[in-house]
């Protein structure tokens, strides 16, 4: 069965990034939805990443599966500060699968986190590209990103994206509202 891709809010990237992308497991076993709601709830701790582990170990699961259990573990590694953890987790599941957004899209948490401006945005960019499930997240990283480089109408235009796409998530606004736009 095809995984569902979800929104795991509440725990920041980085200040300003306050969301990432987990991965609904449909078909794996107890460790790998065990493992998908630590990362949807935030819950980063050693147990949780013991039954990510345990998911791998003691579970029979499909590809669909094991990637976002990659992803998700990844999530609780990135949330603990092991990033050394999240970028291999990351990594196993872009080369699992090239053409899927999520893994991408949380490697550019990663890198923005760890302060590679320059790649989050470009791996921004190839979630936006994949097509992910939550564009307004990738939108605001790379209008976040874009900014820090010093390219701020792209920046602009990124943030009012991500704004569009969701107006009911305030960090875009407040962004948005540091910016005074004035016709030339």
């Amino acid at each position: 069965m095809k995984a569902l891709v979800l929104v795991a809010s509440a725990a920041a990237f980085c200040t300003a990034l306050p969301a990432h992308a987990g991965i609904m497991v449909i078909s794996g076993g107890s460790y790998a939805q065990g493992c998908f709601k630590a990362a949807e709830q935030n819950k980063a701790t050693l147990e949780a990443i013991g039954t990510c582990n345990r998911a791998f170990s003691d579970e029979a699961l499909s590809a669909e599966d094991e990637l976002a259990t990659y992803v998700n573990r990844g999530i609780l590694h990135m949330l603990r500060s092991n990033y050394v953890g999240a970028n291999t987790d990351f990594t196993a599941a872009t080369a699992m699968d090239p053409k899927r957004a999520e893994p991408w899209l949380n490697m550019g948490i990663l890198r923005f986190k760890q302060g590679n401006v320059s790649e989050a945005r470009t791996l921004f960019s190839k979630a936006i590209e994949l097509g992910t499930d939550m564009p307004e997240i990738a939108y605001y990283g790379r209008g976040l990103a874009n900014e820090e480089l010093g390219d701020v109408k792209s920046a602009y235009v990124d943030l009012r994206k991500a704004a569009e796409l969701r107006p009911q998530w305030r960090e875009p606004a407040r962004e948005l509202a540091r910016y005074q736009v004035r016709p030339r």
